[in-house]
């Protein structure tokens, strides 16, 4: 009888350990194969954004590398199911998705392209925020919503150089009152 216990447990444990395994490998396959697919699309997307010129190019490109960046970010955050890996992706893709904003804000001039400059990185800002407070401590939380006011300020305060005068001055303590500055 105790020889029956022994093997059932011998055989069960070997079961288990083969199933995890099994899942292991599914999820290795498919992380493989998220990052094989990423560089095809961002091989064929980039022979199309070659047909391009300029500044359009230059979009192009990032949008592509953006979208690889994105794909193989998510798999791996999959693929080692943790918080700290899904944060980390996040903040790829926040700055990939800034590279293009920022190409997209070449197209601008003058206090345009500040403004958009600036809405990039409070987009940027806010997302890398979002991602921290989900694995932070209240504090932490406290300090990103402060990081998401601060980005937004500074576009608000980026609006307003484009104005003159008492114009200007309304718009800037508009901005203050709204951000508690």
């Amino acid at each position: 009888m105790k020889n029956l216990r022994t093997l059932f447990f011998i055989l069960s444990t070997y079961a288990l350990c083969s199933i995890g395994l099994a899942a292991d490998d599914a999820e290795r396959s498919h992380y493989n194969a998220a990052k094989e697919s990423a560089a095809a699309t961002y091989k064929t997307a980039r022979t199309h954004c070659d047909t391009l010129s300029g500044n359009a190019k230059d979009i192009c490109v990032a949008q592509a590398k953006a979208d690889r960046t994105r794909t193989v970010a998510e798999a791996e955050a999959q693929y080692k199911h943790t918080e700290k890996a899904r944060m980390a992706a996040s903040k790829e893709i926040a700055d990939a998705d800034y590279d293009v904003a920022k190409e997209k804000c070449d197209d601008k001039a003058g206090n345009d392209k500040d403004v958009c400059i600036k809405e990039a990185k409070s987009a940027r800002v806010t997302t890398i925020a979002d991602a921290n407070s989900r694995l932070k401590t209240r504090q932490s939380r406290k300090d990103a919503q402060d990081d998401k006011n601060d980005a937004a300020y500074k576009v608000e305060r980026e609006k307003c150089d484009s104005l003159a005068g008492p114009t200007k001055d309304a718009c800037i303590a508009s901005a203050k009152s709204k951000f508690n500055k």
